[in-house]
């Protein structure tokens, strides 16, 4: 079933909500994104994309629009045997695949570009990227992105402090850790993955 084009601009709009939010807009949110007035033409689309098949709607209930698994596009790459790091091992073929999809891609979720050589000890080097989990909070050792002073985003290591401020400890044995008191440091969330292409 093919969408006309404001169909189809509600539906980008609830996948990337969604992919920021881990939850559905409301139908306000939805109406002010496309610049209308109106919730009975926002139900029209929604209904629209539930006839496609691309999502759920549960009435009467608040942000009840859920992606169907339908409208989340996947990624495989056949899983093809293990491969030793040290000695080696017999190499047996499966016939398996990985999602890379599920793997990766879950709601609240970014990725990044690394630039620079402070984390390089834990093997994140410049110009790899890292998967993201928006968060607001974190367990001391996690690496987080954390924004010092609303201004400088950071790739670091969190350390609570007994006085209270937090450090920011770098995974490079020739940079030294950053301490903040915590006033000044915004986590935005944890790194949960890193993927790098060799060609």
């Amino acid at each position: 079933m093919s969408l006309t084009d404001r169909q189809q601009q509600t539906y980008d709009y609830l996948r990337g909500y969604v992919a920021r939010h881990g939850v559905a807009p409301k139908l306000r949110e939805i109406a002010d994104h496309l610049g209308i007035q109106s919730r009975g033409t926002v139900h029209r689309y929604l209904a629209a994309l539930a006839d496609a098949g691309l999502i759920e709607v549960e009435p009467d209930r608040a942000r009840g629009i859920r992606l169907t698994d339908s409208s989340v596009k996947r990624f495989t790459l056949p899983l093809v045997g293990r491969i030793a790091a040290g000695q080696p091992i017999e190499a047996i073929p499966d016939q398996d695949e990985i999602d890379l999809s599920e793997f990766f891609i879950r709601p609240n979720r970014f990725v990044l570009k690394v630039t620079g050589d402070s984390m390089i000890d834990d093997g994140i080097l410049d110009g790899d990227m890292v998967v993201v989990e928006q968060a607001s909070t974190a367990r001391d050792g996690e690496i987080v992105v954390a924004l010092i002073d609303n201004e400088e985003a950071t790739l670091k290591h969190l350390r609570r402090n007994v006085d209270g401020s937090i450090t920011l400890v770098p995974a490079n044995k020739n940079l030294s850790p950053m301490r903040y008191s915590a006033s000044r440091v915004q986590i935005q969330g944890i790194v949960v993955g890193q993927f790098r292409a060799y060609r």
